[in-house]
Order: structure tokens, then sequence, then C-alpha cells
């Protein structure tokens, strides 16, 4: 196996199941949580990813196909995807993206569901744009949610495409209404978290 991605939530590894290309997540312990909570939350969060990827599918978003589940070891083993992060494109082509990713971000929303780390890491291309990592995902019916997905991919434009960010948002803004019947109250609440971010560095 090869480490693709260590991250703070779990770890990640190219691999092959059963003659096929796939990745392997897999939540290792944190020694800081009691043994028990940790144990509960790794095996919880471990269905709810493979639940969620499951849904998102069926929303006709284009995300991993789930080949195994092990809850006693906390993995998934996922489709592999050859494809490249929207992060690493250039500019031109992650604008020519930005109207999609609004409309997957839109299908999610209405389907009741938070991405909870909705960046462009986690949206893949190569011949379809593919949504992937749901390891923080989360059914809400909140529209406060619902704007912190839209506050965190609008802080993510802000900081890694700066240089693109006002055409980038307008684009994704355009994709969301579309799919998304409570757009214009999620984005009136993702205004309103800046002004009060804003508000507290000053203060």
């Amino acid at each position: 196996m090869q480490l693709i991605k260590r991250g703070a939530e779990a770890d990640i590894y190219r691999t092959e199941w059963f003659g096929r290309d796939a990745v392997l997540k897999t939540r290792s312990p944190k020694p800081y949580r009691n043994t028990e909570l940790d144990a509960r939350l790794r095996r919880r969060r471990t269905i709810r990813e493979a639940d969620m990827l499951h849904l998102v599918k069926s929303l006709g978003i284009y995300s991993p196909l789930i080949y195994f589940v092990n809850t006693e070891k906390y993995t998934i083993v996922m489709q592999y995807i050859a494809a490249k992060p929207i992060h690493s494109l250039d500019n031109d082509e992650i604008l020519s993206h930005c109207g999609s990713m609004g409309q997957i971000a839109g299908l999610l929303h209405s389907a009741g569901i938070m991405h909870g780390d909705l960046t462009t890491s986690n949206f893949l291309y190569n011949d379809n744009l593919y949504l992937i990592d749901m390891g923080l995902s989360s059914r809400t019916t909140k529209p406060e949610d619902w704007a912190v997905d839209m506050r965190l991919i609008k802080e993510t434009f802000n900081s890694a495409h700066a240089d693109i960010i006002d055409e980038a948002w307008d684009k994704l803004v355009a994709g969301y209404s579309k799919t998304m019947p409570q757009w214009k109250r999620v984005l009136k609440i993702t205004s309103d978290i800046e002004r009060r971010g804003r508000y507290a560095r000053v203060v």
C-alpha cells in the first residue's frame, strides 16, 4: 500500500481490491480520547461516510464506489478515481468547473446534507466532476449548516485562488441557485458569518 494522504481524521492509502485500483481509508485511534468513546466515534463515522457516499451517488453526483466496509477496523475500501483535484488546475480550468461545483453543493443541501469539508481539494475532475471525502458530512435541515459549507469553499477560493475569487464565487453561486431552492437564505447567512468574522478580528 502507498500512503496518499495523512489527515487529522483519517489516513488514505492507494491499494488494490481484487485486481481493481482502490483506496483504503482508515481511522486511527486518538490517544487523547477515552478508548471506548474513540471506538464508538470511529465506528459511527466509518458507517456514516459509507452511507453518505451511497446517498450522494443516488442524487446523481459522481463519487467513489464503495467496495468494502470494516466497522471493526474502521476502514473503507473504495474506488480509486484517476483524476486531478480542482485546486491543482489552472485558473481558467477552475473557473470552468465552478458552476458545476455550485450545482453539486446545491444538490447536497437540498437533500439535507452538509459536506463538512467543501473545498476545491475534495472535487476531482477527469471526464466527470467527482465529489469525495464525506468523512465530516452530516444530515441537517439547518440553513446555518449549509452556510458553513458555502463559507468554507469561499474561504478556499480566497486563500488558494485569490486572483479569481470574484468570478469563481459568482459562477459557483449561479450553479448553486439552480439546484438549491433556499439559496438566497443560505447566502444571506453566509454573508452574516463573514461579517461576524470580520467584526471579531477587528475587536
